[in-house]
């Protein structure tokens, strides 16, 4: 039985396959894998910025309307475009090139962006509440908000500026900063001014994620190793042979 056993073992050594790949083979493989790799890459960039786009895209209304129940319901929808948002990039891999200061630096996810006229609508909110809270004619120059929004209002007329815009906060800023007296009421606006981090939006995406894109980047790491590998091999023996 041990011998049939033994002659068993030999008859499968024998016939026992071994695939051995070439390096050039796995040379040849690396060109389609990175082509592939880079198609699925810009797809998801575009994809990304598709999404990031049409949240900035539904922002921008917030600038058009000034009902408040219009604007809740834009906010609801800009709501669900950032989930959308950040759920695609939370679940892939997304590469992008942002700029820095002046300088471009590749991350991962969205880059950071900007919900201006969210914040625009809300800090003009803060401004007419403060308003409301500490205009008073007790100081020498009168009712300080009252004269800068008679100015402000008409720039507003010539310029098409409502009350949310860039344009008619700068303008009020501009016109209370003209009064000696205004710098407690400064110093109180800038605390009531909401901070802009909260409309700052950086979304994150994973170095790997289980996606056929996160498959083919496994495998073309594999790839490349091996190709590496066997090139440090054959410089060591390479080597070798002068001192043999």
């Amino acid at each position: 039985m041990a011998k049939l056993g033994g002659k068993l073992k030999e008859f499968i050594r024998q016939r026992k396959w071994k695939i051995k790949i070439k390096t050039w083979v796995l040379l040849l493989l690396l060109i389609p894998l990175l082509a592939a790799d880079a198609t699925l890459m810009r797809l998801n960039h575009i994809k990304m910025t598709e999404l990031r786009d049409a949240v900035l895209a539904i922002d921008e209304k917030i600038s058009e309307k000034e009902a408040d129940e219009d604007v809740q319901e834009i906010e609801e929808e800009l709501k669900t475009a950032l989930i959308d948002l950040k759920g695609f990039v939370f679940s892939h891999i997304v590469i992008n090139v942002v700029e820095e200061n002046g300088l471009q630096r590749i991350t991962f996810g969205t880059g950071p962006f900007y919900l201006e006229n969210q914040y625009l609508r809300a800090a003009t909110k803060a401004l007419k509440e403060a308003e409301k809270n500490m205009a008073s004619d007790n100081n020498p120059y009168g009712n300080i908000y009252g004269m800068a929004g008679e100015v402000c209002e008409q720039q507003a007329a010539i310029y098409g500026w409502i009350w949310s815009s860039a344009g008619y906060i700068n303008c009020m800023m501009s016109e209370i900063q003209k009064y000696p007296a205004s710098d407690e009421i400064q110093d109180t606006i800038i605390a009531s001014l909401p901070s802009t981090e909260l409309y700052r939006k950086n979304y994150a995406s994973p170095v790997w994620a289980p996606t056929p894109l996160g498959f083919l980047l496994l495998l073309t790491l594999i790839i490349i190793v091996v190709i590496i590998i066997r090139l440090i091999i054959w410089i060591i023996l390479r080597i070798s042979l002068f001192f043999i």
